[in-house]
């Protein structure tokens, strides 16, 4: 007996006045099959970076042994998710190292780039194409945005950061092209703008008063809920439900900051829409970065939460003295173990995000099933400077066909950049040589 059920296409969006709001997989995209069951579509592979500057405690960060997965004090708030966690130790950025200062910039510039880049304090800015490009442009047909690059910390530096190097290199970790660094939003309120809102307008000041008076960018849509509801079956709605939840929580939230900033620092130069704490600022970017996997919007999205050189004191954990200057700790017993409270205090908010990810269904899984995620940082021992045994999480779903639950240690030398070769090659996208690789790992 066939069984017929009118379908949505993949792509269906909700339209309203100034706003499109893509939908998650739902049931009614899926063709209906001759035995009455429905089957989830071949979920789709996602691929995420976050980076963290400033280097690590290397002894407290590390896993005491290998093989099975001991979570090290730096590492411990990925407990609830140690079976999907991969930790590996011995990858060395050898691309790095050049005698000429600006170890900073080089490091974050290489890491997904695989390229040293080109010294200078001028416009001739050079690179490489990074890792999460390569990925982009194999999705864009795929997806409304090819790629989201986001940020905690001002990405307008002007002039030199380091050393002879141009602040740019210190703006991003994205390269579209070897000379075209991609800009990285930390705005959460322009982040939600290009997700969510003023696709069908040119005026992007009128979208911005709007969510400013509190105008959601839900109600522009609400009719168009009404109509989709009408079509699909109880699970659906469901999913629908719980969806535009998500949306208007996050959106609520911002719109809380604005008026947080408007009241408490009328004459405060940042943006409005950034909260007031970091962990606020991260918490509510990792929201947008869920949905923008959620809604499939895009599928490759890189997170600068820590840039190196970064000057962020940490009073909230009782740790006046800022990130970079403490990082070179000269081997005094407090200055380490304020990196190793630093450190922890970064998994716990990339813990937060992976719970988050794993309470969203996708597919016949949840989010998290269905992402791969690169979570380190272009230098181990920040004293040093050090370019070697890069500090390097991979979270991953079952899907990606990678063994956590591990910590590995490749033999020296392993370049770096065969773990991007690996990654791009888990998410469906094969490239034959990146930077100085040498190979697929097997992991």
């Amino acid at each position: 007996m066939m069984v017929w059920k009118r379908r949505l296409p993949r792509r269906t969006v909700l339209r309203g006045l100034g706003a499109s709001i893509a939908l998650p997989l739902l049931d009614a995209m899926v063709p209906a099959l001759t035995d009455l069951r429905l089957t989830a579509a071949a979920p789709v592979k996602r691929l995420g970076v976050i980076y963290v500057g400033n280097g690590q405690n290397m002894p407290q960060y590390t896993p005491p042994t290998e093989g099975p997965l001991e979570l090290s004090p730096v590492l411990a708030a990925l407990a609830p998710f140690k079976e999907r966690v991969l930790v590996a130790s011995g990858l060395d950025s050898m691309r790095t190292y050049v005698q000429d200062g600006g170890p900073h910039p080089r490091a974050q510039t290489t890491y997904l780039t695989g390229v040293t880049p080109k010294r200078t304090e001028g416009r001739d800015i050079q690179a490489g194409l990074s890792m999460d490009q390569i990925a982009a442009q194999h999705f864009a047909a795929e997806t409304q945005l090819a790629s989201l690059e986001l940020a905690i910390e001002s990405t307008d530096l002007l002039g030199v950061c380091s050393l002879g190097y141009s602040c740019a290199y210190n703006n991003t970790i994205s390269w579209r092209t070897p000379t075209t660094p991609l800009p990285m939003e930390n705005n959460p309120q322009a982040v939600f703008e290009r997700l969510f809102g003023a696709s069908d307008s040119t005026n992007r000041q009128a979208r911005l008063d709007d969510i400013q008076t509190n105008r959601s960018v839900l109600d522009s849509v609400s009719q168009e809920v009404v109509r989709l509801n009408k079509r699909v079956g109880a699970t659906d709605r469901m999913k629908v439900a719980d969806y535009l939840d998500s949306i208007r929580d996050v959106e609520r939230r911002i719109q809380k900051a604005a008026q947080q900033v408007d009241q408490e620092l009328p004459l405060v130069e940042q943006p409005s829409g950034i909260p007031a704490t970091f962990e606020q600022h991260v918490r509510v970017m990792f929201d947008l970065f869920a949905l923008a996997y959620q809604c499939d919007l895009t599928r490759v999205v890189t997170f600068l939460m820590v840039r190196e050189l970064s000057q962020k004191a940490y009073t909230e954990l009782g740790i006046s003295e800022p990130h970079h200057p403490l990082s070179h700790h000269a081997g005094d017993p407090a200055k380490l173990k304020a990196i190793e409270k630093i450190g922890a205090y970064h998994v716990q908010l990339l813990a937060y995000f992976l719970e988050r990810l794993r309470t969203i269904p996708d597919g016949d899984g949840s989010l998290l099933d269905h992402s791969l995620l690169l979570y380190g940082g272009g230098i181990s021992d920040p004293n040093v400077h050090d370019h070697l045994n890069l500090p390097t999480v991979v979270v991953a779903g079952k899907p990606m066909g990678i063994a956590t639950g591990r910590h590995v240690r490749f033999p020296k030398p392993t370049p770096w950049t065969n773990m991007q070769l690996t990654l791009l090659e888990r998410v469906g996208v094969h490239v034959d040589q990146f930077g100085d690789s040498t190979g697929i790992l097997t992991i």
